[in-house]
């Protein structure tokens, strides 16, 4: 039986002087060895995109992280310095399949920008440079070089027992993440729960409490280490075992038909 498909929203990225639409590797590897799915890399575009054209065609929804951020305009707020890089096209994008997809009872993982993305879209707001506030720890990567560093296992959140997340995890309590970070949840959309935060009170997980799937974000990076860390693989699997559930259901509705 075909692996079933995942939408991954592009970035818009210039290389050379031209425009591309990229993904990271981290994503798609994460999804292929360790989801057990394939993935489409949804191109970016500020307009002209058809939303239930794209989901019509995939069985789940996976939301990257970026180096860019959300522009604050869609949680109405005033740009500034601080709030950028942007990516205009990858918002108009992104938000239009997180809620579609929420509707349409599709599996959704959003992961790192992708958390923020889903906070927004559901009418949440952000918070930029959350290291300069009052007792809000330095969530940004380490200063190295190399990746493994930068992505290193190093920070705990606390998750909520009962919740989601524990229950795709096997676990409660303190979870050992690789969180990096510098724009937050600052207030938390009306349709979701938090699951889990870090010690400083920062919010790392969230799901969707009127979800008719699987439907959560984290903060941290769980595709990084995915193959070989516990909690980041369990996340990986349950997303894939609710897109293959979802795919299964779909083949036979269609059949039925």
């Amino acid at each position: 039986m075909p692996k079933p498909i995942v939408a991954l929203p592009a970035d818009i990225r210039e290389l050379a002087g031209a425009i591309w639409h990229a993904s990271p590797d981290q994503y798609v590897q994460a999804a292929l060895k360790v989801a057990d799915v394939m993935t489409f890399i949804i191109p970016a575009f500020e307009e002209g995109n058809e939303t239930d054209a794209i989901l019509d065609r995939v069985d789940g929804v996976l939301i990257s992280g970026s180096a860019t951020n959300v522009h604050p305009s869609l949680y109405g707020k005033q740009a500034t310095s601080e709030d950028g890089p942007f990516d205009p096209a990858r918002d108009a994008t992104s938000l239009p399949l997180i809620r579609r997809a929420i509707d349409r009872g599709i599996p959704l993982l959003a992961i790192c920008r992708g958390i923020q993305e889903l906070n927004v879209a559901l009418g949440g707001t952000l918070a930029s440079e959350i290291q300069t506030q009052p007792g809000i720890w330095d969530h940004r990567k380490p200063d190295v070089t190399e990746r493994d560093g930068m992505y290193a296992i190093r920070q705990p959140v606390f998750i909520e027992e009962g919740s989601c997340i524990a229950n795709y995890l096997g676990l409660t309590g303190e979870v050992q993440v690789n969180s990096l970070h510098r724009q937050a949840i600052a207030e938390t959309a009306p349709r979701l729960k938090v699951e889990a935060t870090a010690e400083d009170g920062t919010i790392e997980a969230v799901s969707v409490i009127d979800a008719k799937n699987f439907a959560v974000g984290v903060q941290w990076h769980p595709e990084y280490w995915a193959e070989t860390d516990a909690p980041s693989r369990a996340l990986f699997q349950a997303f894939g075992d609710a897109v293959r559930a979802y795919a299964a259901r779909k083949t036979l509705t269609n059949v039925a038909a």
